[in-house]
């Protein structure tokens, strides 16, 4: 069976003092990337040893519905202005193959 989809991988860091208004700005986020094309999964973990680092893991079909059908959507223009207020640098983007 042929395997399908690749993983983004999204490091945040959040500026001090604003982890908790992250994670509720996600919850008000989350519905425009689970929602796109292509979108499988996206799930967000705070860090342990770092609570003002996240790590956002999502599916996508394939890396044009990340990289097209999502990043030069409406859809992502909202993301980021929900979200990047807490950025206390741009997120780190790698995309990863399918499961091994």
């Amino acid at each position: 069976m042929e395997k399908t989809g690749i993983i983004e991988r999204a490091i945040f860091a959040i500026k001090p003092g604003e982890a908790d208004d992250f994670e509720n700005a996600f919850a008000q986020a989350a519905p425009l990337i689970r929602g796109a094309k292509g979108c499988r999964e996206a799930n967000l973990h705070r860090g342990i040893e770092n609570p003002d680092s996240f790590i956002l893991l999502v599916e996508w079909a394939t890396l044009e519905d990340h990289m097209i059908g999502f990043r030069e959507s409406k859809a992502f223009e909202e993301w980021r202005a929900i979200l990047s207020p807490h950025f206390a640098s741009p997120p780190a983007v790698e995309h990863y193959t399918a499961p091994l």
